[in-house]
């Protein structure tokens, strides 16, 4: 009997092949987008690890994560470089990240910062910035770029690279007398690291001598800044917000609370782990939409090869009466299909889950390149393979439809005289 039905199959290869391609498909969607979202959320929260605090000017605490660490918006205020050196100086404080940003090369983001920043930022599983050229910058004009913009720009150590006032497409005023020379480049991180420009805070402060009207003054423009690069610089008046690492984490609420009723500012300090927990929830909307689109297209799938299965069965009228004079029972035909409709949807899973890693390992490089989004070529999680169960569990309820027909049919045709 099995014979028969294999040679049935056979002959019904085209039917069966679209019909595999059709759940494999199915199931590839399915599973991507989960696994889209699922490393998505990963690479967002890796981003920032070993931080117990951002600090920054009192705003909404998603608004400042997105543009403290994911250089998206701007800050609307800033902090004052006396009031972070006095929370720096606070007894619960291990180290701290100055970061200042608003500037840009290219439209890439560039932030001034210390040398504190190679030595305490932490992504990932903790894992610290290495260098895959070059070294940390030392003198006012020196920048450490991410691996992504030296790839993107081809850009080598000791070339010499202008910043430009501001950001975005009102930024057209270049600080082109005082360019600075490459010094370092990055090791990928998969984080918007790689799409900065590090520079000193000295150097920010340095090329935006002359420009407290927000543009180039005749001092500046005429070059007689750019021509004193030794000069000894203040400090910054003020920076865009700072990074904190606490001795001890059970210090992480009442240095919170310390800085929220900062009196000589207003400053808000937020755990970075909440914040993104508060943004996804903003993005759950959107994640849901993605899974009910896919839930629909496996479900589409299903349908079609439902239609194929049904649309089959009156041109295998044959085939059944043939079974059943072999001696074949009617709920061994019942049977025979229900396995045949399984063994199809089981195919399309094992295919749409081939298709899926052949995907990943074709763009993983461009989805790095463009998007700095690191996909990992690993096992399926749990979810994924509670969708593959849900997928061969829908399989196996819309088999008994087909299946119930045959089982029906074939009792009529065996009953039947001919």
């Amino acid at each position: 009997m099995f014979k028969i039905a294999l040679r049935s199959l056979l002959n019904r290869r085209l039917t069966v092949a679209l019909a595999i391609f059709t759940v494999a498909l199915s199931v590839l969607l399915l599973v991507g987008v989960e696994r889209l979202r699922s490393e998505a959320r990963n690479s967002f929260a890796n981003t920032v690890s070993g931080t117990d605090l951002i600090v920054g000017a009192r705003t909404g605490s998603v608004q400042l994560l997105l543009y403290s660490v994911f250089r998206v918006g701007n800050a609307t205020n800033n902090i004052g470089w006396d009031s972070y050196q006095k929370l720096s100086q606070d007894r619960r404080v291990a180290w701290t990240i100055p970061v200042s940003l608003g500037d840009s090369h290219h439209g890439f983001a560039v932030l001034g910062t210390t040398s504190d920043y190679f030595k305490y930022l932490r992504y990932s599983d903790n894992q610290p910035l290495q260098f895959s050229q070059g070294q940390a910058f030392s003198k006012t004009h020196d920048a450490v770029i991410g691996a992504h913009l030296a790839s993107k720009m081809a850009y080598r150590l000791g070339q010499k690279i202008v910043l430009t006032h501001g950001s975005g497409e009102g930024a057209m005023s270049e600080h082109s007398d005082q360019p600075f020379t490459i010094v370092g480049i990055l090791a990928p991180t998969g984080t918007p690291v790689d799409d900065t420009v590090h520079v000193s805070l000295d150097g920010l402060t340095a090329i935006h001598e002359g420009w407290e009207s927000g543009s180039a003054s005749l001092l500046s423009s005429s070059g007689v800044l750019a021509a004193a690069e030794d000069r000894a610089l203040p400090p910054p008046s003020s920076i865009t917000a700072f990074y904190v690492g606490l001795k001890s984490r059970t210090a992480i609420f009442s240095y919170q609370r310390a800085v929220n009723q900062y009196p000589d500012e207003t400053l808000m300090a937020i755990m970075p782990g909440v914040a993104l927990s508060e943004l996804w929830q903003l993005m759950r909307i959107a994640e849901q939409a993605l899974t009910v689109v896919s839930g629909f297209v496996l479900l589409i799938g299903l349908m079609g090869m439902l239609t194929a299965l049904l649309t089959g069965l009156n041109e295998r009228r044959r085939e059944m009466a043939i079974l059943r004079s072999v001696g074949a029972r009617a709920w061994q035909i019942f049977a025979l299909i229900m396995g045949e409709t399984l063994l199809l949807v089981s195919l399309g899973i094992v295919m749409g889950m081939a298709l899926l890693y052949s995907f990943l390992l074709i763009c993983k490089p461009i989805l790095r390149e463009v998007y700095s989004l690191n996909i990992a070529i690993a096992a399926p999680s749990t979810t994924e393979w509670l969708l593959m169960g849900i997928t061969l569990l829908a399989g196996f309820l819309i088999a008994a439809l087909p299946a119930w027909r045959a089982y029906r049919m074939s009792l009529s045709d065996g009953l039947s005289p001919h």
